[in-house]
């Protein structure tokens, strides 16, 4: 299954539980998705945000990604049925808070990437976060010794 297809987070949206190679399919997903959606967080789709996405992208995944993949995973038809918080909230439920923390460490260097962050970005980053049930310690890299 191609990550591009988005069959895991469809599989959690519609309630299904994943195995453990689903599971990391998942995360995979949900950084391609919210990463190609932080292209367009301010409706000025920039070729460095796409760059750095794909760069991002290979780095974390190890997939590589054209720039036509990731701005068409930007305007994805799936978004039509719901919105990403909504796919970000049913996936939240089933990724460790390392894997969502990944996420959102990969979402803030794409959106820094061209040296410069709007308001939208920044509403949409603490969106991302939220649906993603990011504690404020988690997202400064706390946690305590067990």
């Amino acid at each position: 299954m191609s990550i591009f297809d988005l069959e895991g987070v469809l599989k959690i949206f519609r309630g299904s539980e994943p195995s453990r190679e689903e599971l990391a399919q998942l995360h995979q997903e949900v950084m391609l998705m919210t990463l190609a959606r932080a292209t367009s967080a301010d409706t000025n789709i920039k070729n460095i945000e796409v760059e750095c996405v794909r760069e991002v992208l290979k780095t974390r995944t190890g997939e590589d990604f054209s720039a036509a993949d990731v701005r068409v995973a930007a305007q994805s038809a799936i978004f039509e049925s719901a919105p990403l918080g909504s796919y970000l909230t049913a996936s939240a439920r089933k990724l460790t808070w390392q894997d969502r923390l990944s996420v959102i460490e990969a979402l803030a260097d794409v959106i820094k990437a061209d040296g410069h962050v709007s308001e939208l970005e920044v509403t949409f980053f603490n969106d991302v976060a939220a649906a993603l049930r990011l504690t404020p310690a988690q997202l400064m890299g706390l946690s305590a010794r067990k």
